[in-house]
């Protein structure tokens, strides 16, 4: 049967923890391939620090909205892989379809696409026919990528869930005179990402129309706000929102990771310079 043109061009978008140096993500390719050799499939990135869901749910919240409407994302951030944790899919109402394991790492992309519906992915059909315990990535989530691309509705890959593992970003704080949040990503420059959105950040703002404010690390010194890395002097230790619209913590040209050696969760405070 011939593939609608809809279908030919929607992909199957990829987002893992497995990395570059072994044969995990290109398997997942493999076996889509075996089963819908004709979907388009992007890799995201394999880069996820080992484990983190919150940065996995980070990215593919920064990820979905850029894609064709319907493209079907796997998310494989699993460190419950082979437990009580369930594999699952989710349907949105912006159409986006979302695969991977129930531990909140598909939640902030599902909630913003438009959470609409979730199935566990129980059914042996759409399985490989031996599933491990430690590899889910290839024996269930991506075959049921493949399934459903090819146009297997979501209701015959398992049974309804009324219910799905939600993830936030992190606690902010609005105290008097500071807005207090957390690192929670570090990215390939060694920017720190925090959990400060410009939405919150500009409410906080508003609060000081002609007040200067500052940044610091667990009270450490205090970091200037800039409104793009190209304004500030080479080496300077800067604050600004990024990409994610988020605040960060940058150099210029340089990395903040290795000039702070601050972990993720480290506390960040947006104050009010008096």
């Amino acid at each position: 049967m011939p593939i609608r043109r809809s279908r030919a061009s929607t992909p199957i978008a990829l987002l893992t923890d497995f990395g570059y140096r072994d044969h995990y993500a290109g398997v997942l390719r493999g076996v889509i391939a075996s089963i819908a050799p004709t979907a388009p499939v992007i890799d995201i990135t394999h880069g996820i620090p080992a484990q983190s869901v919150t940065a996995g749910a980070l990215l593919l919240r920064e990820s979905w909205r850029y894609f064709p409407k319907r493209t079907i994302f796997v998310a494989v951030v699993d460190p419950g892989v082979g437990t009580a944790r369930r594999p699952i899919v989710i349907e949105t109402s912006s159409g986006a379809r979302f695969i991977g394991p129930d531990n909140g790492v598909l939640w902030p992309g599902a909630e913003q696409a438009g959470y609409r519906r979730a199935v566990e992915l129980r059914f042996a059909r759409y399985r490989l026919q031996e599933v491990s315990s430690t590899f889910h990535g290839r024996d269930i989530f991506a075959p049921a990528a493949a399934h459903l691309w090819l146009g297997t509705p979501l209701k015959t890959l398992g049974p309804a869930l009324g219910q799905v593992e939600k993830l936030g970003l992190g606690k902010v704080e609005e105290l008097s005179g500071e807005l207090r949040g957390s690192i929670i990503y570090v990215d390939g420059f060694g920017n720190l990402v925090t959990n400060i959105d410009r939405r919150i950040f500009d409410r906080f703002s508003a609060c000081f129309p002609s007040q200067t404010l500052f940044v610091t690390i667990d009270d450490g010194s205090p970091i200037e706000l800039y409104d793009t890395y190209g304004d500030a002097p080479e080496g300077t230790l800067l604050a600004l929102f990024g990409s994610f619209q988020m605040l960060e913590i940058a150099v210029r040209e340089g990395s903040a990771a290795e000039r702070l050696a601050v972990p993720t969760g480290a506390t960040v405070t947006v104050r009010v310079k008096r």
